[in-house]
């Protein structure tokens, strides 16, 4: 099996949750260095690992073909074009990064040098996710007319994590944050809308980045979808509401890979690793081919992060489809800055 020589740009919970365990346990990636500006906690999980003290340190290091950024998203410009400009090529966390014109300068680099970029939107392994995908794809709701999509939590108080709090600092916010899997999720499964209105604002107050938003986007055959996040929000809610002429489909966000992870649990390759759902996560209620009303408990299958990593393999090996290729974040990225221009100016915005 060809061997994949990949970078890790941060050791902190992005690195050992997300990426980490991964890299050691797919058989066709190898994780050849580590940034750790001061500490070695990547010793004794992953000897093989060369230690760096700067990412410019470890991109000096020839022998890495990929390099993953998992740094705050103030710094994926600097990080990716560095990366980019050493030859590697690149996965980089979401948000992809602050402003639309620094994706599109990416992209562009990325492309002239004959290298990619892939962002991490790991949240489309999720099983909810994979689920409302089904759903829609097996068109058992019809034509849909009204979709909310949520990700909520319940977070009163501040973080500490300045790059995403601070109001002062571009990027910060969950319309940065979770929003970027929101609208990703919403393109995925729709496409670009054509317009949009949005309410973004913090509700632990002004010295907070946004911690609350409201995204509707307008889509043609009267399609609406609505996007919302709160950090107020102590009962969950379903993350996924979907109406059609034909029935409503009710789904749970009911992934649990992350905390699995964070618990220590070790991904398999080529195998389900979670653990399985004790009950069902969804409620489908539709009208069926005799015309019948039928109203059903669903469970939803396994999500597993290992896939985005074997699609990037499959990529770099047989050419297959990159996952999440920079060029169509772009999109994304354009939505984002459609909303923020959308709450601040209080009125519609159409889309290119």
């Amino acid at each position: 099996m060809q061997l994949v020589k990949v970078g890790l740009c941060a050791f902190g919970m992005s690195g050992k949750v997300f990426h980490a365990p991964f890299l050691k346990e797919h058989p066709g990636f190898f994780m050849s260095g580590v940034v750790e500006r001061s500490k070695e906690d990547s010793k004794e999980k992953y000897p093989d690992a060369v230690i760096y003290r700067s990412v410019e340190e470890m991109l000096a290091n020839a022998d890495i073909e990929l390099v993953v950024v998992n740094t705050p998203v103030q710094t994926h410009f600097e990080y990716v074009k560095m990366a980019l400009n050493a030859g590697k090529n690149v996965i980089v966390e979401k948000p992809f990064t602050v402003t639309l014109a620094e994706a599109e300068e990416l992209v562009k680099l990325a492309d002239e040098k004959g290298l990619f970029i892939s962002v991490y939107q790991n949240r489309r392994f999720d099983r909810d996710y994979l689920q409302v995908q089904k759903i829609i794809q097996e068109n058992r709701l019809g034509n849909l007319k009204e979709v909310e999509i949520r990700f909520d939590r319940f977070r009163t108080e501040a973080s500490g994590k300045q790059h995403k709090e601070n109001p002062e600092q571009m990027g910060s916010g969950s319309l940065h944050d979770l929003g970027s899997h929101l609208i990703d999720q919403a393109t995925q499964f729709f496409g670009y809308p054509e317009k949009l209105f949005a309410d973004i604002f913090s509700m632990k107050g002004n010295e907070f980045a946004n911690d609350y938003f409201e995204v509707l986007l307008y889509y043609p055959n009267n399609l609406r979808v609505r996007l919302k996040s709160s950090v107020f929000s102590k009962e969950a809610h379903y993350a996924y509401i979907l109406h059609g002429d034909k029935g409503s489909f009710l789904q749970e966000r009911s992934d649990d890979q992350e905390n699995e992870l964070v618990a220590g649990f070790i991904p398999v390759y080529g195998k389900e690793w979670t653990k399985p759902l004790k009950e069902t996560d969804g409620i489908l209620n539709y009208i069926n081919e005799s015309s019948e009303t039928e109203r059903i408990l669903t469970s939803s299958e396994a999500g597993n992060y290992m896939n985005y990593y074997q699609q990037v393999y499959e990529y770099i090996v047989f050419g297959y489809a990159l996952p999440s290729p920079g060029y169509e974040i772009i999109q994304n990225m354009k939505i984002i800055e459609a909303a923020e221009k959308s709450s601040k100016e209080g009125k519609v915005i159409h889309l290119d």
